[in-house]
């Protein structure tokens, strides 16, 4: 896949570079059709597969590379999907952070990533922070914007260092989980009541 630019619509980002764009609907489109390839894919090893990350998030900017959650048993499993993936052009990278598997599509000529693909354990700790992550930040305009805006900053400054810009994305996305993770209590508790 290339990085792919017809009227308003982008997707693609070269490895290592950051560049945030204005939210696009049809990164919600792009996910579904992966989703529905995954599980084809997948079949029941994967116990839900969902839309994550701020490209999952309504009115912020993103970089545009859409964030999928596989969510699993045992995330060692996945690994013997690995040629399946492959034979799609969905390329395993190893564990990029611990207790995920991280897969990626992209067209890779160009050193171009399209989609990250997190394999998680289902209702982990990782599982959760993205779930709670994207539908806090679609709950509240409040927070939604405070990330957008830090994200704005720190990609203005480190344009070129992903691994920087990310650094400086931690402490913020580490604040915002807290109140997810309030948020999202907050509601189990009312729907408990």
């Amino acid at each position: 896949m290339k990085e792919k630019v017809s009227n308003t619509y982008i997707l693609g980002l070269k490895r290592g570079q950051v560049k945030l764009v204005p939210h696009q609907t049809d990164w919600h489109k792009d996910a579904a059709g992966v989703i529905k390839k995954l599980k084809e894919i997948l079949g029941n090893s994967a116990i839900d597969i969902q839309h994550v990350g701020s490209t999952a998030i309504l009115n912020i900017c993103a970089k545009p590379i859409i964030d999928i959650a596989v969510g699993v048993g045992n995330v060692a499993d996945i690994l013997l999907q690995r040629e399946a993936l492959a034979r799609h052009g969905i390329i395993y990278r190893g564990e990029d952070v611990k207790g995920q598997i991280l897969f990626v599509l992209g067209d890779f000529l160009q050193d171009t990533r399209t989609h990250h693909i997190h394999v998680v354990k289902w209702q982990g700790k990782e599982w959760n922070d993205y779930i709670n992550f994207r539908d806090f930040l679609n709950s509240s305009k409040e927070s939604a914007d405070f990330y957008d805006k830090s994200k704005r900053i720190l990609a203005l400054r480190f344009s070129n260092d992903r691994k920087r810009y990310t650094q400086g994305k931690k402490k913020i996305i580490d604040e915002l989980l807290l109140k997810a993770k309030g948020w999202r209590q907050s509601r189990i508790h009312a729907e408990n009541t």
